[in-house]
């Protein structure tokens, strides 16, 4: 089936879940840690432009040339256990850009682990360091529950809720994110804009 070219595109993902729900005196921590990474994305000039959206504590940074609709996150969300956690994403509701992803990794044999350490070396995260303290690389890959239905690939950041507002937690999520989509943006059609130059 073809589309015409008069057709709109879909619209951007929708949120994962309602947003964790916090202490008053935690979300104001958060804030200040989205806010501060806000900034620096913002510089980063490597997204559509970004948005901080405090009822939700997340902030959405589209991505810049996928093929479909697709944006990083960083927000708030429960770990299995219940536990708030700080989180990056990334997240699309369109089946076929996932299963690019995907089959990329396949192709090539890379492991998304070991190419997000890669990118976050690059952003002078010492990935050694942390994973002696314990704090191995990590993430998950899920389709989330209806009705949002996206299709998502995560990573706990390695800080609790009650130090957001350190400088320290704001610069290891600004690494996280950046390192996202560094990783991500070379992975199946995630940059097609570069293709069709």
């Amino acid at each position: 089936m073809t589309t015409s070219p008069s057709t709109p595109p879909p619209p951007p993902p929708q949120a994962t879940t309602p947003p964790h729900e916090l202490p008053e005196s935690l979300r104001g921590g958060v804030l200040v840690l989205l806010e501060g990474v806000r900034v620096r994305a913002a510089r980063a000039e490597v997204f559509r432009p970004v948005n901080l959206s405090p009822s939700l504590l997340r902030l959405t940074c589209p991505a810049a040339n996928s093929a479909e609709p697709a944006e990083f996150r960083l927000d708030v969300q429960p770990d299995r256990a219940g536990q708030p956690r700080v989180w990056v994403s990334l997240v699309t509701a369109n089946r076929w850009l996932s299963q690019s992803i995907e089959a990329d990794l396949v192709h090539t044999g890379d492991k998304i682990g070991e190419l997000l350490d890669e990118e976050l070396a690059d952003q002078d995260y010492d990935v050694k360091s942390a994973a002696l303290r314990g704090l191995k690389t990590t993430f998950e890959h899920f389709r989330s529950e209806p009705p949002f239905k996206l299709f998502t690939f995560r990573s706990a950041l390695p800080f609790t809720v009650e130090l957001a507002n350190e400088a320290s937690s704001i610069e290891l999520a600004s690494q996280w994110l950046l390192a996202y989509e560094a990783c991500f943006r070379r992975l199946g059609d995630m940059d097609a804009g570069q293709e069709e130059e």
